[in-house]
């Protein structure tokens, strides 16, 4: 199989379960705390590596206990983590996380050393990158890195994913050199500037976005699953029921499935159907990368 490199962040998750989300100025007390590994580009990581993926991970920790517990917890998964660098005098990334009991999330996220890295890190990785198939990556570490990572990505003809998250506004530079872009509505909203009120909006806002260069775009619509949209197709997709325990991680699994499907040859209905059913499967289950699918429980899953 094809490799994958995905650049991102790693974060520790520091997990807070309480019944109802806290109002401005209310103290609440929670029911149990927890300490998960985490951050959006290693969730990505994790959850192709246990797919079945072959994955490299570029990204950064600080010289701490966390640090150490994250690139441990992907090298266990069976993730290459050698372009995981480490930085001196900033601290690992955590991300603070509330989860009530709807299985609705509230997150914080203080990025530390995901923030340390710059344009360099890409020119020593590009080894990794020369040899994969597909590259993804997301919005928790320097869009100026990110940056660097899709035009060197895109020099060595490779597939390019960009989970745009958290939403951000994007240079052209960033638009052009997407194959494939999977924003959630809020994140499509943000990026193009268009309000976001019906499934019109939602193609207003797409169209948009395959004018400045990107080639495909799979916008993920919660409960009500995700529509896919190129130049010469538009197809929506329902979501599978289960019942929510937590959200988090659910769209970086999605993003994760997309691309594994990719590298194993799936057409795009398959690949969206593989993807819907790994993003089910995460929700039922609490935490980030604890909550990530093997291939087995894909295989086993039923409507």
């Amino acid at each position: 199989m094809s490799k994958l490199v995905v650049l991102g962040s790693l974060n520790m998750d520091l997990v807070c379960t309480v019944k109802n989300m806290p109002k401005p100025g209310e103290t609440l007390l929670g029911r149990d705390f927890s300490k998960i590994p985490g951050g959006k580009g290693a969730n990505q990581v994790c959850a192709m590596a246990r797919l079945g993926g072959q994955v490299s991970m570029i990204g950064a920790v600080g010289k701490d206990e966390f640090g150490t517990i994250l690139k441990d917890s992907l090298k266990k998964d069976g993730a290459n983590v050698d372009k995981v660098i480490e930085i001196d005098g900033v601290s690992t990334g955590v991300a603070m996380i509330t989860v009530d009991d709807s299985g609705e999330n509230s997150i914080v996220v203080v990025p530390g050393a995901n923030y340390g890295i710059d344009e360099d890190i890409i020119e020593n990785s590009m080894d990794i990158i020369k040899e994969s198939s597909v590259a993804v990556t997301q919005l928790e570490v320097p869009l100026n890195v990110v940056e660097e990572f899709l035009v060197e990505a895109k020099k060595c003809n490779k597939y390019t994913i960009l989970n745009p998250a958290p939403a951000n506004v994007l240079s052209e530079n960033i638009i052009k050199n997407i194959d494939l872009l999977t924003p959630n509505e809020t994140e499509l909203e943000t990026i193009t500037g268009i309000k976001i009120d019906s499934l019109e909006d939602v193609d207003k806002a797409a169209q948009h976005l395959l004018d400045m260069g990107v080639k495909e775009i799979i916008v993920t619509l919660g409960s009500k699953g995700c529509v896919y949209i190129s130049k010469d197709t538009k197809k929506y997709y329902d979501a599978f029921k289960v019942d929510v325990v937590d959200t988090t991680a659910a769209g970086d699994s999605f993003t994760a499935a997309i691309a594994v499907g990719k590298i194993k040859g799936l057409s795009i209905d398959e690949a969206v159907e593989f993807a819907t059913k790994v993003g089910a499967l995460t929700v039922t289950k609490k935490g980030a990368q604890s909550s990530l699918p093997t291939m087995e429980e894909v295989n086993n899953f039923r409507r």
